[in-house]
């Protein structure tokens, strides 16, 4: 089993909370019932002049640190996981602010929607206050913004063909469009919790792509999107791999017996993606890739986008 690098001394804890999961943290080229950290160079974001080219670039760098993975399924439905005192990516946090350090971290919880409450959870981090406009503005920002602008970008780079084709390449979705979302903030995390099942499209896909987890390889990224010139070119937050993931190795946790932090979270409506036949990439009102009626091609190393007929679906 190939383990990667420890991380320097004074991240210590990253490492350690990479590592306490139910599944191992492995290199990105083999990761059987693991995760890891895909290349960002793997997706295509906006480009410094899309709103002129339609161009789209490689990803590039993180803006965030990996730091943790979750396979976990509980009673009800995951939520606010964040702000349970028992988790163990909140009780890390909590020591490293005792230390006088001031991490702050972000989770992005997909709910999974099946009998058992299966959620997957990628965590990540920034140990020092990020210059980003962009991300200032989601976290400081109301619900209606955040909805608008966070997208993930999925992609199964290894699986059948039928789930391959379900989901699409390098399919793109506003989060905040097409799924329930919960934003839930505190003074050093903000987690989404994103459900899978409020989509009809998303529902069929996953009950689908459960039947062959276990040969299944799935990349995710997190963007928020860059909508003028200023916020462009768009910097991915974060991503992460699963692969080849075990049913059985989904740790049972413990839920809080009461919802202490309801006021600090709110619920967006979802808006159901046009049908099942065209998969998770779905043209969105108000996306401005899909108001330029475009379709991806990639040319030396970038993703050109040529105009297409309305009702095409979109594979970026």
């Amino acid at each position: 089993m190939a383990k990667l690098e420890p991380e320097p001394q004074e991240h210590e804890w990253i490492d350690r909370v990479k590592s306490e999961g139910s599944i191992p943290h492995l290199e990105p080229n083999h990761c059987p019932n693991g995760w890891a950290s895909p290349p960002g160079n793997m997706f295509f974001v906006r480009g410094p002049q899309y709103l002129k080219t339609q161009v789209k670039i490689p990803g590039g760098d993180y803006l965030l640190t990996p730091l943790g993975f979750d396979w976990i399924k509980g009673p009800t439905k995951i939520s606010d996981l964040l702000n349970n005192p028992k988790n163990r990516v909140r009780q890390a946090l909590e020591d490293e602010r005792s230390k006088g350090y001031n991490p702050f971290v972000w989770a992005f919880n997909l709910q999974v929607p099946s009998k058992d409450n299966y959620s997957v959870v990628a965590y990540f981090v920034t140990m020092e206050p990020n210059n980003n406009s962009l991300i200032n503005r989601f976290i400081k920002g109301d619900d209606g913004f955040r909805q608008s602008r966070l997208k993930m970008i999925a992609n199964v780079t290894k699986g059948p063909w039928i789930v391959r084709k379900a989901v699409g390449e390098q399919a793109v979705c506003i989060i905040g469009r097409s799924l329930s979302s919960t934003y839930c903030l505190g003074e050093n995390f903000i987690e989404v919790d994103i459900d899978i099942g409020s989509s009809m499209v998303a529902n069929a896909v996953v009950h689908l792509a459960i039947g062959y987890l276990t040969t299944l390889t799935v990349d995710l990224a997190f963007v928020i999107e860059g909508q003028t010139e200023y916020e462009l070119p768009e910097r991915i937050l974060g991503a992460v791999r699963f692969s080849e993931l075990d049913i059985g190795s989904a740790r049972e946790i413990e839920l809080p017996s009461e919802r202490s932090m309801e006021d600090l979270c709110s619920s967006s409506p979802s808006r159901f993606w046009m049908s099942i036949g065209q998969g998770l990439s779905v043209v969105l009102p108000g996306d401005e890739e899909s108001e330029s009626n475009v379709r991806a091609s990639y040319v030396n190393g970038v993703s050109v986008d040529h105009g297409r007929k309305s009702g095409d679906v979109k594979k970026m």
